[in-house]
């Protein structure tokens, strides 16, 4: 598709939907002072153009890669306006239907009542419109400025059966999902640093995504995320962000390159980057073996470059087996059926899609329609999977009710 297109077709979206929710809004400051009214619609449509032609500069300059701050923010401005449009929209939408219809009786029953302006706009749909859209663009706001860095620490139990007292109170940290191409606070990036170190864990696990498409998106971060350390060491898969298959005119041909320069990332980090490929730990004649692929998704849009079948030679007779898969459908599609021995799977990949709700045991978000197992500690039998909400966002550079995560699990004995 030529590039000309996806900026045409979001202007053409932002405009329509502009066009119908100022008609909502003529209505709502209808009994306002003529200035007052003026004021208003002026300041609606010098926003709107302003906020158009900035995404035009920013589409007109952008190659595919790495955004500026000023391209991100405008950006982010874009897709919380026409969101907040589209909930007033749907109000009125709503208004309109009732309209119809109320219309059409009175046209058939009562024709006397009817007045040359047709039916009125009902008051409560277009002020609950209103309400409601305004409440989503304060929040999605607030997701951008603080929700974006708002860091939590999840502590949470892993029992496993006939769990060596070699590994009893194992304390291992998980971060998933960093995409440091989408960062822009890097003081508050900073804070999330130290709240990870402050957990003094045995063991970190990385699980994928360490970028959005290329290796030199890190080179401001590396000073960050080489602090990150423990004892027995921090281990990292690749997800699927990290082939570099999302940059424009990607073939298979430069993948080999692409990895390379990740993994030389990696490696700078201090971080052991598994590919494949497993690590076994030995205590008191107990082994536990860390087990990482590459990328497998069960969701066929999605590469699989994993190879579980390889990854987990020498791992069979390990008394604990750990497994780090980027996507969590990996372990419905291939782990439970054929892996039986691997005691967790730890994922990332889902973001939780940085926007739903939890509270008191409460989860929901729109991502739980695509993948069943989204955030959270699931489990089947003796197997158990953990899909980390991610500690970095991507695309909206915010997020609202699925905060960034930070796991701190203990191991113990079924």
């Amino acid at each position: 598709m030529p590039r000309i297109f996806f900026p045409l077709i979001i202007t053409g979206i932002l405009l329509a939907l502009d066009i119908y929710v100022f008609f909502g809004l003529k209505f709502l400051i209808r009994d306002f002072s003529p200035r007052t009214t003026y004021i208003i619609k002026l300041s609606y449509w010098v926003f709107s153009f302003l906020l158009i032609a900035s995404f035009w500069v920013v589409m007109s300059s952008y190659d595919g890669r790495l955004m500026s701050f000023r391209d991100k923010l405008v950006m982010s401005a874009v897709f919380i306006f026409m969101l907040t449009l589209l909930i007033a929209s749907v109000f009125l939408l709503l208004d309109d239907v009732v309209r119809v219809f109320e219309w059409i009786f009175k046209r058939i029953s009562k024709p006397q009542e009817l007045s040359e302006y047709g039916v009125q706009r009902k008051d409560f749909i277009v002020k609950t419109g209103a309400v409601l859209a305004g409440l989503f663009g304060t929040g999605m706001t607030y997701g951008v400025v603080k929700g974006s860095h708002r860091y939590r620490v999840i502590t949470q139990k892993l029992k496993i059966p006939n769990l060596p007292d070699s590994f009893r109170g194992l304390k291992i940290l998980q971060i998933s999902d960093i995409h440091s191409g989408s960062f822009w606070n890097k003081d508050a990036v900073l804070k999330g640093i130290k709240m990870i170190m402050d957990q003094k864990a045995d063991l970190i696990f990385f699980t994928g995504d360490l970028v959005n498409n290329e290796a030199s998106e890190m080179d401001d971060y590396l000073d960050v995320f080489n602090r990150i350390e423990a004892p027995m060491g921090v281990y990292s898969i690749l997800g699927n962000h990290d082939y570099g298959e999302y940059l424009p005119g990607f073939t298979k041909e430069k993948l080999p390159q692409n990895i390379s320069r990740v993994s030389a990332v990696h490696e700078k980090l201090g971080w052991k980057l598994l590919r494949n490929e497993n690590v076994i730990f030995e205590k008191n004649g107990h082994s536990m073996a860390v087990i990482g692929v590459e990328n497998w998704s069960n969701k066929m849009h999605f590469s699989r470059y994993g190879d579980l079948d390889k990854a987990y030679k020498g791992a069979e007779s390990s008394n604990v087996q750990l497994l780090l898969s980027h996507d969590p459908s990996h372990w419905r599609g291939e782990v439970l059926e054929r892996f039986k021995n691997i005691h967790v799977t730890f994922s990332g990949h889902t973001h939780g899609m940085q926007f739903g709700i939890e509270t008191g045991g409460f989860k929901w978000s729109p991502v739980k329609f695509a993948y069943p197992e989204w955030a959270g500690l699931y489990e089947e039998g003796d197997q158990k999977l953990y899909v980390n909400r991610g500690f970095g966002y991507l695309g909206f550079p915010g997020r609202l009710g699925i905060w960034p995560e930070i796991t701190v699990f203990e191991l113990h004995p079924a």
